[in-house]
């Protein structure tokens, strides 16, 4: 098992905890973690995009310009795509981007995010998080205490209205609960603080 140091909010080390092989521990798997980031981001796409094709823009009635005679090259209508305001060639429609992957990837690729971030020693454990009252200015003091990364995610057992709030402002810090947490959002921040009841949580769920 590894162990990691434990900290309180001051920064200060209160003591180790050890974290279960199975899921802090695997060999990262690529293939896994790019497949369900590649998923994510596909499933985040509004695929709203849309454009006019030849036969959908206004015009076309009649032949722009006779056949000879003008120098030009001839053509039959205004909405072809070779003119000014004509349709677009293979003009892209509204569409759903989303597909679904195998749970077992999904879950590779979790314990691999959550392994790697041990491994490149990215990960702080912290006794517990709380606050008595939304503070941004607290949450930035915690962050300087524990030296956590510009981008920082912040993983917690149970949703604290007061954490969430006090995070919600300072570029680049996201929170999440253990069972909303994802793999895009882990990778994508420098450093995932969790709290030592979201460890235990993590290690019931995945292990």
């Amino acid at each position: 098992m590894a162990t990691v140091k434990m900290l309180n909010m001051s920064g200060a080390e209160v003591g180790t905890i050890e974290l279960a092989d199975a899921v802090f521990g695997i060999t990262p798997n690529q293939y896994a973690v790019h497949a369900v980031v590649k998923n994510y981001l596909a499933n985040q796409r509004q695929g709203t995009q849309s454009a006019k094709n030849r036969g959908e823009v206004r015009g076309g009635g009649r032949k722009p310009f006779r056949q000879k005679g003008t120098g030009r090259h001839r053509q039959g209508s205004s909405t072809d795509p070779s003119q000014v305001g004509g349709g677009i060639v293979f003009a892209p429609k509204p569409r759903d981007y989303r597909y679904t992957i195998p749970k077992k990837v999904k879950r590779l690729a979790m314990l691999s995010a959550l392994s790697s971030k041990v491994e490149e020693k990215e990960i702080i454990v912290l006794d517990a998080l709380t606050f008595e009252a939304p503070k941004t200015k607290e949450m930035i003091k915690v962050l300087e205490n524990v030296k956590a990364e510009k981008k920082a995610l912040i993983v917690t057992a149970e949703k604290d209205e007061n954490v969430v709030r006090s995070a919600a402002n300072i570029p680049g810090v996201r929170t999440a609960l253990v069972g909303t947490m994802n793999v895009y959002e882990i990778i994508n921040h420098g450093s995932l603080i969790l709290t030592a009841d979201a460890v235990k949580k993590i290690e019931e769920v995945y292990a």
